[in-house]
């Protein structure tokens, strides 16, 4: 492991033990391969490999990409919004039309507030300047699950647009470990609790 690197691991607002009844997971991200590894995908990076790992195959529909999967014998949609990050919260009323409910979403989304390392999950919560976030809240409010990938913040402000808009430079294990992580996450999360 590079450097002794080890990532932390925190669970907000609910333990693992509570039940869930997930039925989608919505990546965020921007469409077009020239923002394949920014930063800001890394939602869009999360959903494609848990797609690779259940079979799913894409299909487009609307300002979306999705497929259907099946984990632990749970049905979940998986989501790629392809409006750009600000309009992500546009896939909602696909998924209000299902009859999912904001308590059975996980939104997988980049996190500046911690650093690259930390990926963390909770239960509702404010955008805090995120726009995809922010698009999504007000489509369907707060209480759904977020799977927080920590990417660090730089020092200047004014550079947090350039900064979330860039290439990964951590290394390539790394990056593939915590994405595991993530999908771990989602995993315990989506499997059916022990009553």
């Amino acid at each position: 492991m590079a450097g002794g690197f080890s990532p932390a691991i925190f669970f907000e607002r609910k333990t693992m033990e509570e039940k869930t009844d997930i039925k989608a997971v919505i990546g965020l991200g921007n469409p077009g391969p020239q923002y394949r590894n920014h930063r800001h995908n890394i939602g869009f990076h999360v959903v494609d490999v848990l797609a690779q790992m259940y079979s799913g195959q894409w299909k487009e529909k609307g300002s979306m990409l999705y497929c259907d999967v099946h984990i632990d014998g749970n049905s979940i949609t998986l989501i790629k919004p392809q409006t750009f990050m600000n309009d992500s919260g546009k896939v909602i009323p696909f998924l209000q039309k299902k009859g999912v409910k904001p308590e059975q979403i996980i939104v997988v989304h980049d996190e500046l507030e911690k650093k690259f390392g930390a990926v963390t999950f909770r239960l509702g919560g404010s955008h805090r300047g995120h726009n995809g976030l922010r698009s999504i809240i007000g489509q369907c409010g707060q209480d759904f699950w977020r799977i927080r990938f920590g990417v660090g913040r730089p020092e200047n402000k004014n550079e947090v647009s350039a900064y979330v808009l860039s290439n990964f430079n951590e290394e390539p294990q790394e990056l593939a470990r915590l994405t595991d992580e993530a999908i771990s996450l989602i995993e315990q999360l989506i499997k059916p609790s022990i009553e």
